[in-house]
């Protein structure tokens, strides 16, 4: 898999019936090691080991209703009363983040009203917040757990 603009991290990976599977230590289980599966594993290193947030405040692909479809958002970080504090958007390293990543990552957060975005695909980051009018706001980068 290609290097990305992350920490570099150690991983359990498998090969079953010809699928090549990474261990997801979130969802303790092997999941299909895709390209977008990648960055999302280094994402939840990231956020757990380097920025200190607990496992068991993270979700993934956690089911987000939006009219009355469901859809899946990547990475969820909540707080210690369970709201949803951080929205992670994943693509893999050949795909932009651009205007529909975003439109789609806030799509998502109409509905659980996360406090910052975060756009990556492994190799861009883009991280956002939100003023006190609603307006998204660049931030430099993703607080720690104990910054938030």
């Amino acid at each position: 898999m290609q290097e990305l603009n992350l920490p570099t991290y150690s991983f359990k990976t498998k090969t079953t019936d010809g699928a090549e599977l990474i261990f997801d230590g979130i969802r303790n289980k092997f999941v299909v090691l895709t390209e977008e599966e990648w960055v999302r594993q280094h994402v939840l290193r990231y956020l757990t080991e380097d920025l200190g947030y607990p496992k068991g405040l993270i979700k993934c692909e956690t089911g987000v209703a939006y009219n009355t479809r469901m859809k899946r958002s990547d990475i969820v970080v909540f707080n210690n009363k369970g709201i949803p504090e951080i929205l992670v958007e994943c693509k893999s390293p050949g795909v932009n983040i651009n205007q529909a990543t975003l439109e789609q990552a806030a799509m998502y957060n109409r509905t659980l009203k996360a406090r910052i975005i975060f756009l990556t695909n492994g190799m861009i980051h883009y991280t956002f917040s939100f003023d006190e009018s609603g307006n998204l706001v660049n931030l430099d980068k993703i607080p720690s757990y104990h910054e938030n």
